[in-house]
């Protein structure tokens, strides 16, 4: 008998050869500073969870709450049967948490993207992308239909030859860009973008993911740089800093209005557990009250990013609490990584496709509360590790 999926097994195996491929390891507890995994407490610096509000007992109180008047379950989509005072509640919050008239709440990260992406434009229209934005703005913009120009990254004279190129030849223009890149931990100059998007008539979006909690005093990355109030649509997620799940969306009112009616990921998609909205709720409500939060995880940020620059390692273009170690070998990098975890470090070793071969790295995700004791352990680990690979 044929094997129709060969072709399929022929690359996974291909995969496997060139160590391509992900090791999946199991948590036996809640992510936080420290976890249990496998059986073994680690400290854990490959998570998103950069406040530490993953496993608050405030957002599981609000969860169980909601669990007791609402049930588990949504019944369906948001715009069938699943709408709940509730949701009414976050959206109010979304907006009044990004500085803008109105907000949305989505499933996930990526069904914001690909869900609002394509409705904001199509055929005839262009879009102009940094060339290392998220897997999941590619494919809202492959979706969209529309032309596709490529900026070089944070390469602002780039951006604006390209709004030249395409000024007054489309009916309307979008940039698109991640706020923080999650590779690199790299930031977006918004207020130049915006400059330049206002200048040549262009509407803005910022992928802010990585930038709730950790930029504008946890605010993202339009307070961060003053224009929240012009940025067109600012989406997020509360699945990183913010410890819950979700996506999100803020802009003017009238926009999220046609969003809401018009994004089939919205529309078609079931709606997350109401006990998702009252933690999306008490989260939001927790940042704005603990600013403290941000200011660990910044000064853990610093003094673990100066203590791997003076030791030789290349941290390549980190600006926020994402530091990678650029190893530039796949094989060297995965090595990397088991020996740390042997020492008791959870990091996450980042290869091809996921960065250009010949950037393979260890992206090091900070925590707000780590300590002292676990960063130092953490430095000592690799420096150790770096001389023995040769890396350093």
């Amino acid at each position: 008998m044929i094997d129709k999926t060969e072709h399929l097994k022929k690359k996974i195996r291909e995969m496997e050869e060139r160590d391509e491929t992900w090791e999946l390891l199991r948590l036996n507890g809640p992510t936080g500073p420290h976890t249990m995994v496998e059986g073994s407490e680690i400290i854990m610096f490959a998570s998103n969870n950069y406040l530490n509000l993953a496993n608050d007992p405030r957002l599981k109180r609000a969860a169980m709450e909601a669990i007791e008047k609402y049930g588990w379950g949504a019944g369906s989509d948001w715009s069938i049967a699943g709408y709940m005072d509730l949701q009414e509640k976050l959206h109010k919050k979304i907006a009044e948490f990004k500085g803008t008239e109105a907000g949305l709440a989505f499933q996930t990260g990526l069904s914001t993207n690909v869900g609002t992406i394509p409705q904001i434009v199509g055929k005839g229209d262009v879009v102009l992308s940094d060339e290392f934005n998220h897997g999941s703005i590619i494919d809202g913009i492959r979706l969209s239909k529309t032309e596709r120009v490529i900026y070089m990254h944070l390469d602002m004279g780039d951006l604006e030859d390209k709004l030249k190129q395409v000024h007054g030849k489309y009916p309307n223009i979008l940039i698109i860009t991640d706020g923080v890149f999650s590779m690199d931990g790299d930031i977006a100059p918004m207020d130049e973008v915006q400059k330049l998007a206002d200048e040549y008539g262009a509407m803005t979006y910022v992928d802010d993911a990585h930038g709730e909690g950790v930029l504008g005093e946890g605010y993202g990355i339009g307070a961060e740089f003053h224009v929240e109030d012009k940025i067109d649509f600012q989406m997020g997620t509360f699945s990183k800093a913010l410890g819950s799940g979700g996506g999100m969306l803020a802009g003017d009112a009238e926009t999220m209005e046609y969003v809401r009616n018009t994004a089939r990921t919205w529309l078609l998609s079931a709606a997350y557990p109401p006990a998702v909205t009252a933690a999306n709720l008490k989260v939001l409500e927790i940042v704005e009250k603990e600013p403290e939060r941000v200011k660990r995880l910044w000064d853990n940020r610093d003094y673990f990013k100066k203590g791997l620059d003076s030791m030789g390692f290349d941290t390549g273009h980190s600006q926020t609490p994402i530091v990678p170690v650029i190893v530039g070998d796949t094989k060297k990098a995965k090595e990397l990584s088991r020996t740390l975890f042997k020492k008791g470090i959870f990091v996450l070793p980042i290869v091809y496709p996921m960065v250009p071969r010949g950037t393979e790295r260890i992206r090091n995700q900070l925590n707000a509360d780590h300590t002292k004791d676990d960063l130092d352990k953490v430095l000592n680990a690799y420096e150790k590790t770096g001389k023995e690979l040769g890396i350093i």
